[in-house]
């Protein structure tokens, strides 16, 4: 591994951790060239489908691609980056069980629109009016009103749960 700093390429791990969810491994590095410490990761490589886009061109999944829209769609929105991270990580998961050697663009947007619109609303619409190009406020004003409707029977529905275990 070289070193960031110098370019050196003698160093030593001086730490090593697994990550929460175990997919990830921490390594903590001191240079030998310079003593500077620096952190790297380690991961499987995994081998992502390739992605149908609406046109029918075919390109590589780019995580980072992902990120930048859901970053975009949570900017200045009250979602930490580790959400947003846990996301890209379960959308990638899928992927892998899936097992399918291509998918389709809009199967990826989807997932990511039913993880956002179970962390924040504002977000999820961002991500929508993007991901879905609406034409015109009628078609944003359409997606609130259905957010807003699904939103109000999950409220029923735990009012409803919550008067049944209430009851005699």
């Amino acid at each position: 591994m070289k070193c960031p700093f110098c370019g050196s390429q003698q160093n030593r791990v001086i730490d090593s951790r697994l990550s929460k969810d175990g997919h990830v491994i921490r390594r903590r590095r001191e240079c030998d060239g310079c003593g500077s410490r620096f952190t790297t990761y380690e991961r499987v490589e995994e081998i992502m489908p390739m992605v149908i886009k609406k046109d029918g061109n075919r390109v590589s999944y780019d995580r980072q691609k992902v990120l930048s829209g859901l970053r975009k769609a949570c900017e200045k929105r009250p979602v930490p980056a580790s959400v947003v991270e846990t996301m890209v990580d379960e959308l990638e998961r899928e992927l892998q069980d899936v097992g399918e050697k291509e998918v389709l663009s809009s199967y990826i947007g989807e997932r990511l629109m039913e993880r956002l619109r179970e962390v924040d609303a504002v977000a999820y619409v961002r991500f929508a009016s993007v991901y879905r190009s609406f034409r015109d406020v009628n078609e944003f004003f359409d997606e609130l009103k259905h957010l807003l409707a699904k939103r109000e029977n999950i409220e029923v529905d735990a009012v409803a749960s919550a008067d049944r275990e209430v009851s005699p």
